[in-house]
């Protein structure tokens, strides 16, 4: 190569391969950090999580039904706290009515 030593030469081509060899780790490295691929990696990652967790709780609900009744329960009757609040008061509305009229009634007949 333009009449270089053996020496030269041999460090042009180390320069070569090491270029090279650095652009092949680059490209890699712009393959890897690519939104997708980020993206596509989050994925799996909180796929595989939520297996995981799902898995792990059918494993307690099944050691522990009882329990695990208890805490859905608990759950429902946290949700539904309004409804429950409003069909009480409706219930409780109701029963003081029929008390009232039967007390009304209870009074006409002693006075008849």
């Amino acid at each position: 190569m333009n009449g270089d030593t053996p020496e030269v030469a041999a460090a042009r081509f180390e320069a070569d391969r090491a270029r090279s060899q650095l652009m092949s780790t680059a490209h890699r490295l712009q393959a890897r950090l690519s939104p997708g691929t980020l993206a596509s990696n989050a994925w799996e990652g909180a796929k595989d999580k939520g297996a995981s967790l799902a898995e792990n709780a059918v494993d307690a609900v099944r050691s522990r039904p009882l329990a695990a009744t208890g805490v859905v329960a608990a759950i429902t009757l946290f949700l539904a706290r309004e409804p429950l609040k409003d069909l009480a008061g409706n219930v409780t509305t109701k029963v003081r009515a029929k008390r009232k009229k039967r007390t009304k009634t209870r009074s006409t007949e002693k006075v008849a």
